[in-house]
């Protein structure tokens, strides 16, 4: 039965709100759940579990999904159109995605988990900065994106969309785009065209930071001003350390000053982290800083 017809049968309409878009393709599913490698011991945690156009395909490749669906009138269908077998490989939670406690699915299966799941467009950047959070307690994750939002997520230096958003995430885990998705492949259709991108949590950029605080503030500063070369950015973003002293550090770790943000690697910004990192400066403020 057709989205269009389930949600019929059922006296509902996507709820825009809620920012609900169902994919139909069941090629794309097909290539979604090949591409997520699952095996019979995986614990998976599916992010907006709809209808169950992903949930149901998994649930003979997987030891249990966690479905975690904002929206409870979906979690009645839902339930109704999974396999009675496969009662016992599912647990339904209806809640925020964003309040979801990652840890304590760790804790109770005793293992890291995988993530899946098709995004609402508008928390895309707060799901992420979650993840990263939470990756001590996460394999991987194979999720849909908006394009323009993948595209920023997986761009490297010297590319218009390589930002803040793009040498944090690439630090944190290796980021592979899988499978463009026309935006005719759901109902109801979105505006714009998404993309599946994998996450490897456990494959994060080779060379670490001697303080990740410091490489936090490094770059969001660089890229506070990308128009501008690189030490003014830092300047302006970075107004309790000198200018003096951060042109020192650019020319310590070889980097012209002139350069702009967009055209340093992650390489460099770790570099530099470490050449301004708060005891050898004593001047950078120790407030939280948001991962993304």
């Amino acid at each position: 039965m057709s989205t269009r017809a389930l949600l019929t049968k059922s006296g509902l309409r996507p709820r825009k709100r809620l920012g609900q878009h169902f994919l139909e393709d069941p090629g794309i599913i097909n290539k979604i759940i090949t591409h997520a490698r699952f095996d019979n011991k995986d614990v998976v945690v599916e992010i907006g579990s709809g209808l169950g156009a992903l949930t149901i395909p998994i649930l003979p490749h997987i030891s249990h999904v966690v479905a975690v669906e904002k929206d409870p009138l979906l979690i009645a269908i839902l339930k109704e159109r999974v396999p009675l077998k496969d009662n016992e490989k599912i647990t339904f939670i209806s809640g925020d995605i964003l309040k979801f406690d990652v840890k304590e699915i760790y804790d109770r299966y005793q293992q890291k988990i995988k993530v899946l799941g098709n995004l609402p467009y508008n928390i895309s950047s707060p799901f992420l900065e979650r993840l990263i959070v939470n990756r001590d307690y996460i394999k991987s994750a194979v999720l849909m994106f908006q394009y323009e939002f993948a595209q920023r997520l997986t761009a490297g230096p010297n590319r218009k969309d390589y930002g803040a958003l793009s040498v944090i995430s690439q630090y944190y885990a290796r980021i592979s785009p899988l499978i463009k998705i026309k935006r005719q492949a759901f109902y109801p259709k979105p505006k714009v065209d998404s993309m599946v991108l994998e996450i490897d949590l456990e494959r994060p950029y080779p060379f670490q930071a001697e303080n990740e605080e410091s490489f936090h503030r490094i770059v969001k500063a660089a890229f506070s001003c990308r128009r501008k070369t690189i030490l003014n950015s830092l300047e302006r973003g970075m107004v309790s350390v000198p200018r003096e002293m951060i042109a020192k550090a650019l020319e310590e770790c070889l980097i012209n000053p002139k350069r702009r943000a967009e055209n340093l690697t992650i390489d460099e910004y770790i570099r530099l982290s470490s050449a301004l990192t708060p005891d050898k400066t004593s001047l950078l403020t120790h407030n939280k800083v948001n991962v993304i």
